[in-house]
């Protein structure tokens, strides 16, 4: 049920997304979510500010989750995504967000978890 919507300021290849579907997959363990139900979706080449300036590359990363989680483990979680970015598209880890959103109800195929 986990839905991550990854905009940054730089080009995403086909192989690269790939990649950071994979990673990003795996990441979920961290809150124990499964990769079963995960729905990406990837925003290449976004105009973001981020303290005032667009020099630089930067993300913003949502990620929705039915529930919770712990806070600790929002914060590796948090940690993975800005390492995965950073190795991946070369984004510094200062320059990324990372917004967790947590609902009650998630609906899937015409009924509700």
């Amino acid at each position: 049920m986990p839905f991550i919507n990854t905009m940054v300021t730089t080009e995403i290849t086909h192989e690269k997304e790939e990649i950071l579907k994979a990673k990003l997959g795996k990441a979920l363990a961290l809150i124990g979510k499964p990769e079963a139900y995960l729905m990406l979706k990837f925003e290449e080449n976004c105009r973001l500010w981020f303290a005032g300036s667009n020099d630089g590359d930067a993300a913003y990363v949502e990620v929705a989750l039915l529930h919770s989680a712990p806070k600790a483990s929002y914060e590796k979680l948090t940690a993975e995504i800005c390492n995965i970015l950073s190795s991946e598209l070369s984004i510094p880890t200062g320059r990324i967000y990372v917004k967790f959103s947590e609902t009650e109800y998630w609906g899937h195929d015409g009924y509700m978890f």
